[in-house]
């Protein structure tokens, strides 16, 4: 479905484009960079760069950059390879295809920018200033901060507007050049974790002892049953460099059926689910104790892969110490707490009938091996880790961890190469103080209140100094993709507790609007780099994008910037060590060779553009399976930890919110804004989730007008039930809101999504009016600052709201 405003003759000049790639991208509006009237006008000058897409979706897809008299006109896909598993083209999804657009952008930086003296952050008002005056405040301001506050208040903001370079790099923030600097003057405030993956990262260690992925894609061959939880890579991983084609081949190849378990019908139940399984947001623990119920009444469960593996599963395999009637067992057969999680017990949690949940764990219990996979959807709530956790012993329970065929529960691996970075790991921040990747907004607020027990600070029991300067680098979570977006841009405005905002990008994004000093980033396509290796199933690969045009405007690359900033500290040597970025570029390659087998030399990787490998298909714990004693897990019971005894002991430990809870066991958790809360919610009745889509990845690529205009417009999806209730039918104007925000959006009136739940797909910029109702219908409008007990971790599918029809 497409929003009203795509009209027919729009959505069919689009199919028409979409149908036949030279068309999209030979052809231009008029002011278009690049746009040709006629073949006559074609000019002599004109060659192919090989260059990259280098965005947040897990992929890193090469491209081939058309470019005449030093424009680029056209965008070409890897046309290395063929259409077999581990040697496919890596052919560029639709963002990519679209990269002249976002290179081009009306929202591109041109100049250095000053916040207007007198204004407030998110005024716009700008006045155009140098370089040099630029970094010369910059580094003025810095020294003072760190005199009179220290090190610790100067922050790295996340960021992930441009992942996959090597010296152009905005994630991990620690191996970025603004690190590096600050590595060499005395460190910064650090963060732990991701916004992706924060609770997930968290439940990893207590239950396995670190992070563990579950087996590749291309693994499928060998499975009778696939069931994924909350994993959607048709959308997020699409391209020949992500896991939609691994995905659809083995498919196709081996038929092997695919359970989805999703409150929303994906792209990925579409084209590869035989089974959708609707359930509530946040009740995955539920449900996973439903099926495990039905698996242990009619003994369909591994129990000699339980006792041999795992610790805490029944009361005989509890760690000492833990009370009685403790064991994962005992929780499932109500001993706990009284309640045994019968299907009909889960049934009334998760919305998923009874008699399907009894059907799917006889399926899932009979299937040998069966591949229990998990995406980052289930981990991102308000009792994220539960959910982590319960479906990874929902794995152990089928016993087919280490195997080929089978899975941990965890996301999938994929084949990668040992690559060296050497300009990103040779320096070390002395600060040994992080925070949480979410909790920066407290430390800006409340920074010296924060503690170790209460809000997950490392490294040392408390914070001494609030936030005083924030960098942000090629990233949109200074606003956009944090929560509480409202909230954020309030505390943001006032300079008097961050008194140093520096965003450096390529286009005036949300978090832009909200510096005191904005920096012209170049693109990819303006500067040489070797993209960090990338890799889809079995297959690894790596880019050499090199620079096919000169920077545009009055924009510079990263590298060249922050070599002067470390100038003015008197540590430029330092950092450069001598090296221009294109010699850190082929110190890369030269000591990665020694790391990976057949990785070309510098120069013939650069005319090659792109270099590939086959690998093998990644089985996790094989080792731990074949030899437990000898290959112990970094638990303290050295097994699989269904029972956590770390958990146990953070609980005695640590301070909570009323409501929050830290539980040993992967036990379901009913939590504030959760879906037990919302059928009494009378004001708030409906959970709203934020799916990634394909238009955009993150805020990346949200202001390009092909696809946010033409191919993939902004929609609140809705179930008819809901819609019904409200008089609301498809193409309506609707208000979506709660007490901390109101976004204004198209209805997409339709079954794919539950009963109860809406989605508003994440990402989308923000745009408040006159009246503060955010146009641009960003879902983070609407979430809260409230964080998981665990991980202190970003619960952003976990909120509640309401909906109306807007009368027109």
């Amino acid at each position: 479905m497409t929003a009203p405003e795509l009209s027919r003759r729009s959505f069919l000049g689009w199919s028409a484009a979409a149908g036949s790639a030279a068309l999209v991208f030979s052809q231009a509006p008029q002011a278009f960079p690049g746009a040709k009237e006629s073949p006559e006008e074609q000019p002599h000058d004109k060659k192919i760069v090989w260059s990259a897409c280098t965005v947040n979706c897990g992929s890193r897809c090469p491209l081939r950059l058309v470019v005449e008299d030093g424009t680029i006109t056209r965008v070409l896909p890897d046309n290395t390879g063929d259409n077999e598993l581990g040697t496919q083209q890596i052919r560029a999804c639709v963002r990519g295809r679209s990269i002249r657009h976002r290179i081009y952008n009306p929202d591109r930086l041109k100049k250095p920018l000053k916040r207007k003296p007198g204004t407030k952050r998110g005024d716009g008002e700008w006045i155009e200033i140098s370089w040099d005056q630029a970094l010369d405040e910059i580094a003025d301001k810095m020294k003072q901060l760190i005199k009179d506050y220290g090190n610790e208040s100067i922050y790295i903001n996340y960021g992930t507007g441009t992942l996959g370079g090597t010296i152009a790099r905005s994630w991990p923030p620690a191996e970025t050049p603004f690190a590096r600097l600050m590595n060499l003057i005395g460190g910064y405030l650090n963060h732990y974790a991701d916004y992706s993956t924060a609770q997930i990262t968290a439940a990893y260690p207590c239950h396995y002892g670190e992070w563990v992925a579950s087996n590749s894609f291309d693994d499928i061959k060998n499975s009778k049953l696939q069931v994924l939880f909350g994993n959607n890579p048709l959308e997020t991983r699409m391209s020949g460099g992500g896991e939609t084609f691994v995905t659809q081949q083995s498919k196709r190849r081996h038929h092997v059926k695919t359970i989805v378990i999703d409150p929303r019908f994906s792209e990925t139940s579409v084209a590869l689910g035989d089974d959708w399984v609707a359930l509530r947001p946040g009740t995955d623990a539920a449900l996973v104790a439903g099926l495990a119920y039905v698996m242990i009444q009619e003994n369909l469960h591994d129990q000699e892969f339980l006792d041999k593996y795992c610790s805490g599963f029944d009361e005989e395999h509890l760690p000492e110490g833990a009370p009685k009637n403790s064991s994962y067992r005992a929780y499932l057969e109500g001993k706990k707490d009284g309640v045994p999680k019968t299907p009909e017990w889960a049934a009334r949690i998760t919305g998923v009938p009874a008699q399907k949940i009894t059907q799917l764990a006889r399926e899932i219990g009979n299937a040998k091996p069966v591949a229990i996979n998990q995406g980052w959807g289930p981990q991102r709530h308000a009792n994220g880790e539960n959910q982590a956790r319960a479906i990874f012993t929902l794995a152990a329970m089928c016993g087919d961890i280490g195997v080929p065929g089978g899975g941990t529960g965890g996301r999938e691996a994929s084949y990668g190469l040992s690559m060296e970075y050497p300009f990103n790991t040779n320096t070390e921040n002395p600060v040994e103080t992080s925070i949480s990747v979410f909790g920066w907004t407290d430390a800006v607020d409340h920074g010296a209140e924060m503690t170790k027990n209460k809000d997950g600070v490392r490294g040392k029991d408390k914070l001494d100094v609030p936030i005083k300067m924030i960098w942000q680098y090629a990233g949109n979570a200074l606003t956009n993709q944090h929560a509480d977006i409202n909230r954020t841009t309030e505390l943001l405005r006032d300079d008097t507790k961050a008194e140093l905002i520096v965003v450096s990008d390529i286009q005036m994004t949300v978090s832009a609007r909200y510096a005191d000093y904005v920096l012209p980033d170049c693109s990819t396509s303006e500067q040489e780099d070797v993209i960090q290796e990338g890799s889809s199933g079995n297959m690894g690969y790596s880019i050499l994008a090199s620079q096919a045009i000169k920077p545009l405007y009055d924009c510079r690359p990263i590298y060249d910037v922050i070599a002067d900033l470390a100038d003015r500290f008197g540590v430029r040597d330092q950092f450069t060590e001598g090296l221009t970025q294109q010699q850190w570029v082929e110190r890369t390659i030269t000591e990665s060779q020694k790391e990976v087998e057949g990785l070309p030399d510098y120069q013939t990787l650069k005319d090659m553009g792109v270099w590939k490998t086959v690998g093998e298909s990644v089985i996790p714990l094989k080792e731990f399976r074949d030899d437990p004693v000898a290959n112990k897990l970094d638990t303290p019971s050295g097994k699989i930890e269904i029972y956590s005894s770390r958990i146990a002991e953070l609980a005695t430990q640590w301070e909570l919110p009323e409501g929050d809870k830290l539980t040993p066991l992967p036990e379901y958790v009913a939590t504030w804004e959760g879906a037990e809360e919302a059928k009494r919610n009378e004001k708030y009745p409906l959970q709203c989730i934020g799916h990634h889509m394909k238009g955009r990845t993150h805020s990346s690529y949200g202001n390009v007008d092909w696809l946010r205009d033409d191919a993939h417009p902004q929609t609140a999806w809705i179930n008819p039930i809901d819609a019904k209730k409200r008089g609301i039918k498809n193409y309506d104007k609707i208000a979506v809101f709660n007490d901390r925000g109101s976004i204004h959006a198209t209805a997409r009136v339709t079954p794919r999504i539950a009963p109860g739940v809406m989605s508003v797909p994440q990402g989308s910029w923000y745009n408040p009016d006159e009246k503060g109702i955010d146009q641009g219908a960003s879902m983070n409008t609407l979430t809260s600052w409230h964080p998981s007990p665990l991980a202190k971790g970003n619960a952003q599918h976990t909120a509640l709201v309401q909906v109306e029809r807007i009368d027109k």
